[in-house]
């Protein structure tokens, strides 16, 4: 049974529509990410999904439960960790672990052993009485992910994980979220990071203006831009050294050009490399942005 099914998606605000009738369908265990620039409507699918706002028109099934009739038994079975955290400044990093305890409705008696063992194993034990507001941002981060798995839930939706971390920070989160997947937690992540998409995700479905444009994994749109091979050749000689590109219909007409230079040139071939699309030139090439689009900051769009 997949995690997430959805038909004709969609979400409106009078004139302005932010998911235009998307359907897709997340597999249990997977690390699913929907990515996008900011406005595309990434933001909006977490929270039609998640049952923060509702559907103007479409269908969805979570965890085999339908999202208009049996919202509050997938709330059970869900976490859901915003851009923004949701903690509580003024409480201890223990603390907002036990009150989204008490949210979820776990069992008094197994609060504060689960509590430290979250702590620890985002390593922030060291941090079990400080105030929310006094980590630093990365902290603050992980803790917003610990008390999203306070319930222990079989489905985990992260928007926009690691935006605003220090490269530090970044790196700490994607290997917990790597690690998350590794024990079989189900992730739907959206991002607007195109190397975080290439890391994490099994799939990756590329919205554009509510739409979505392609879905597949990555190596799978990276082969719908690949057309022919190209080369990458190291050569040196009297005159000194060079690096040049060979493209050619398959990787032997390519080095067969490479080579036939190289002798031309009277030039010792150092090294070989065969390059492949990455997933920015397939990001251009099946959406018609450009990378710089992926990078802005949000602005004049309040719908994510």
């Amino acid at each position: 049974m997949p995690a997430i099914e959805t038909e004709n998606l969609t979400k409106t605000y009078g004139s302005l529509i932010a998911v235009d009738h998307i359907s897709f369908e997340v597999r249990t265990g997977e690390v699913f990410a929907l990515l996008g620039p900011n406005g595309a409507g990434k933001t909006t699918t977490i929270r039609m999904l998640t049952g923060l706002t509702r559907p103007t028109a479409g269908d969805a099934r979570v965890l085999g439960f339908d999202l208009r009739r049996d919202l509050p038994r997938i709330k059970k079975h869900i976490g859901v960790v915003p851009e923004r955290s949701n903690l509580y400044d003024e409480l201890s990093a223990f603390d907002n672990l036990v009150f989204a305890m008490q949210l979820y409705g776990v069992p008094r008696r197994e609060r504060g052993a689960r509590a430290d063992e979250l702590l620890r194993r985002f390593r922030l034990e060291g941090k079990r009485d400080v105030p929310f507001a006094r980590l630093s941002r990365g902290m603050r981060r992980a803790l917003t992910l610990a008390a999203a798995l306070v319930h222990r839930p079989r489905l985990l939706f992260l928007d926009e994980p690691t935006v605003g971390l220090d490269v530090v920070s970044a790196h700490g989160l994607r290997a917990l979220i790597e690690r998350l997947r590794g024990e079989g937690v189900t992730i739907f992540l959206t991002t607007h990071y195109l190397e975080e998409a290439e890391r994490l995700a099994d799939r990756v479905a590329l919205l554009v203006q509510g739409h979505i444009v392609a879905l597949d994994t990555v190596e799978g749109l990276k082969a719908r831009v690949r057309r022919g091979s190209t080369v990458e050749v190291h050569l040196v000689g009297a005159a000194g050294e060079e690096r040049l590109c060979f493209h050619g219909e398959d990787t032997e007409a390519a080095l067969r050009l490479a080579l036939a230079h190289a002798e031309a040139e009277g030039k010792q071939v150092v090294t070989i490399n065969t390059l492949q699309p990455t997933l920015e030139e397939a990001f251009i090439e099946l959406t018609g942005l450009s990378a710089e689009v992926m990078l802005a900051e949000k602005g004049s769009s309040n719908v994510a």
